[in-house]
């Protein structure tokens, strides 16, 4: 016996819903701002000159 008709469309709302929230998700980690490696430094050297 196969799942037949309702297998098939519960494996594809999920696949689908999947589908969506990978979307999101790009979405939101493009939003995210990573500073540069040089930048950060560069924030080091004036904390330090600050504490001075």
């Amino acid at each position: 016996m196969s799942p037949g008709l309702l297998g098939f469309v519960v494996v594809a709302l999920i696949g689908f819903a999947l589908f969506l929230l990978i979307k999101s998700m790009n979405k939101q980690m493009s939003k995210i701002e990573v500073p540069h490696e040089g930048d950060v430094h560069d924030e080091k050297v004036k904390d330090d000159e600050k504490a001075r």
